[in-house]
């Protein structure tokens, strides 16, 4: 049992850290942390930790992990956190070196001590999510009653508790901005037991959790947008570390960066991200919050190259700001959008930005201009706007005496009586306001008054503070319908306010996190969506279902969620960008079996520029397998209307024939006839189990279509479905 807990180590590590504060030299601060060690070692009995309960569940390991036992001869560093916290976030860095400068073999181990803020963080398949997200390599125990914090007397996130070899507490470090203190604190540590001959050298069972994935699209994405013309979507591929531009129909445009974290300007291909969340797209020009490089950085979609406009590369501490963006240290910025400035001539002058590391919200000048209540600013400035830095959940008239707490989404909302951002600030699970023409800093919906209680969180439907939300992270306008619509990350929803009334109520999903595309869009579920948009004619949202690794797309207007996003690499498709290498295309298709039947599709009526998604559904004769060495694909072909297929994605793979296939199809904005017919076609080899025969199979779906100028929607579902008979 552990005396006191860490209030045991009080006294005398308070003692040793004035003393380091005086010394001079390494060598000295190495004799000071050595002389404190004998002195620590001698009190063994006083400060064991207890055994972690055999009952708990571990990730990134063989089995569960013995303290007493498995650990016994190693120096451990216990790191109590919790995955929402932006503090210790900024601690896995630090973690990461350290790991990588000491293995199990040199017997340093660090064990990750999960202890939960928020409901959903006790669940172990969102803390699994958390692991792979932040790429976190170490063991990590689930202490979702927090059943070990209790008994160290812990208080706060972050929390690292060093231990020597016989599971006895020697140091403890709060907070984040240790780095210097746990690798001396560390290494020393290291190097007394050694001398002792009390260190082993055997290997600790590690299993990372991230090997056993399937490879995926997307990886965790945490934010999307939509361009004015609603052609184009932005991701953020967060897991790849890479931003993606696809048209609607998941056919990806532009690759930048990824798959691997880095930090890096240059071309498309050469530049490096890491872990990038918020994206703000404005005709051929994207900004990108690069969160974990605390970076701004610049994307230009003609040139095809990357810049960095503001921050230094490493977590500024900064709360104020003022410096030219490239020489402006900032801290984990989490969300960019477009606003104007109040005395700029020039729209969109102002890149605001959320900057959940320091719980404020900042504005990088993309012109010269004046914000409301402050002076004039040059073009390139980077500054905080609104919060004092203290992480609360204050409103206040004056925007530097406002307090967040991690702000991680934000959306503009610039025409009258709004005039607004619209800030949800997670740790507080609250969206706040702030006047655009005052900076006035006011509550909306969620939390509670005590600007101190960062716990008034949960899943209520309701006005005011009345409403409950866990932990949101994405916010979006919709100018049409004058509401907000909100990621409730935690509670696996998606909420709509209005702002008129302070109205907070269920959109989608069922509070499970799960996924599934139901009927409704109650019936459908998400998993920690992160962020979300709207196209500008109000028609569809788009949600980065974070950790379902998927785009959903919602109709707003028929309350359908319609399908997840496929991602079609450009390689995968044929594309062609002209009508003479169409022909080519064309020319190269393979030719289907003369059996092959033709199914007549009732005529379907669109409208130029309407998305179609056929869902293809085939079923193999008993007892038959797919031939996978075979190319079993897919093709569209127009004989008498090519036209139809410019820019389209014409061919794909089928891998598998026991899920659909999902084959999209967009009609040109410009549209040369009222009627054309569409064919789509299947080639597939299969086997019968039985005997080593192998046939080639073909179908092939005629789809008329009449183009009428009304808007019949952006999106329509035509199901393929065929069985293939036994011959």
């Amino acid at each position: 049992m552990a005396a006191g807990g860490l209030a045991g180590l009080l006294p005398a590590q308070t003692q040793l850290e004035y003393a380091l504060l005086d010394a001079d030299t390494s060598q000295e601060k190495e004799n000071l942390v050595y002389q404190y060690l004998k002195k620590m070692d001698s009190r063994e009995r006083d400060l064991t930790v207890p055994e972690l309960g055999g009952d708990l569940q571990w990730l990134n390991t063989e089995g569960p992990i013995s303290l007493h036992k498995d650990l016994c001869g190693k120096v451990v560093v216990l790191d109590f956190f919790t995955y929402c916290c932006i503090n210790c976030l900024h601690l896995l860095p630090d973690l990461h070196a350290l790991e990588h400068q000491y293995s199990d073999k040199d017997g340093l181990v660090i064990v990750g001590v999960h202890s939960a803020k928020f409901p959903n963080e006790k669940v172990l398949d969102s803390i699994k999510s958390a692991v792979l997200r932040y790429n976190i390599v170490h063991p990590v125990v689930n202490d979702a009653d927090a059943t070990l914090w209790h008994e160290l007397e812990v208080s706060c996130w972050p929390t690292l508790v060093i231990l020597g070899p016989r599971g006895n507490m020697l140091f403890s470090l709060v907070g984040e901005g240790h780095r210097e203190k746990l690798f001396l604190f560390t290494s020393i540590t290291l190097k007394f037991y050694k001398e002792r001959g009390q260190i082993k050298d055997n290997n600790i069972g590690i299993k990372l959790y991230r090997d056993s994935l399937p490879p995926s699209p997307l990886l965790f994405p945490g934010k999307v947008t939509v361009d004015h013309s609603g052609e184009r979507l932005v991701i953020a591929d967060t897991g790849h570390h890479r931003i993606l531009v696809t048209r609607k129909n998941g056919q990806i445009l532009h690759t930048i960066g990824g798959p691997n974290s880095g930090r890096r300007d240059g071309s498309f291909s050469e530049a490096a991200f890491n872990s990038p969340q918020g994206i703000a797209i404005k005709n051929n020009v994207i900004y990108v919050a690069d969160t974990e490089n605390h970076l701004i950085r610049k994307v230009d979609l003609e040139l095809e190259m990357v810049t960095t406009v503001a921050g230094i590369g490493i977590q500024g501490v900064d709360k104020e700001g003022g410096a030219n963006g490239e020489e402006q240290p900032i801290s984990s910025p989490w969300d960019v959008v477009f606003g104007n400035s109040i005395s700029g001539n020039q729209e969109d002058d102002v890149l605001w930005i959320a900057m959940a590391g320091t719980h404020q919200v900042w504005a990088l000048m993309l012109e010269g201009g004046k914000l409301p209540k402050g002076s004039d600013l040059k073009k390139g400035v980077c500054l905080r706007f609104a919060g004092s830095g203290n992480e609360e959940n204050r409103n206040n008239a004056y925007p530097h005496k406002a307090g967040f707490a991690q702000p991680s989404g934000l959306s503009l909302a610039s025409e009258e009586p709004w005039n607004c951002l619209f800030v949800v600030d997670s740790e507080s699970s609250t969206v706040r306001t702030i006047s655009l023409k005052d900076g006035a800093v006011k509550h909306l919906v969620g939390g509670e008054r005590d600007p101190l209680n960062l716990f008034a969180f949960g899943d209520v439907d309701g006005a005011g503070i009345n409403a409950k939300l866990q932990h949101p992270l994405g916010v979006t306008w919709d100018k049409k319908r004058k509401l907000l619509y909100v990621a409730d990350s935690y509670n696996h929803k998606i909420k709509v306010v209005d702002p008129k009334m302070k109205n907070c109520a269920t959109l989608a999903g069922t509070g499970e996190a799960s996924n599934v595309i139901g009927s409704s869009f109650t019936q459908s579920t998400f998993n920690e969506p992160g962020g979300l948009c709207v196209e500008e004619n109000g028609r569809l949202m788009y949600v980065a279902d974070t950790n379902n690794h998927q785009i959903k797309v919602l109709d707003l207007e028929t309350k359908i969620l319609s399908m997840a996003l496929p991602i079609l690499n450009p390689e995968a498709c044929d594309v062609p960008d002209n009508l003479p290498v169409q022909r080519e295309k064309i020319m190269s298709l393979p030719k289907l079996p003369k059996s092959a039947p033709n199914i007549q599709l009732p005529s379907l009526t669109v409208a130029p520029g309407q998305t179609i998604q056929f869902l293809l559904k085939l079923t193999l004769p008993p007892d038959s397998k797919l031939n996978e060495e075979a190319p079993n694909s897919w093709f569209i072909t127009a004989e008498d209307n090519t036209w139809l297929l410019q820019g389209q994605c014409l061919s794909g793979e089928i891998r598998d024939v026991s899920c659909q296939t999902i084959i999209p199809f967009q009609l040109p904005r410009s549209c040369l006839s009222a009627e054309a017919i569409l064919a789509i076609k299947v080639c597939l080899y299969y086997c019968s189990k039985g005997s080593s025969a192998c046939m080639m199979k073909g179908i092939s779906f005629s789809q008329p279509l009449q183009i009428a100028s009304t808007n019949q929607g952006s999106l329509t579902q035509v199901e393929l479905i065929h069985t293939f008979l036994t011959n």
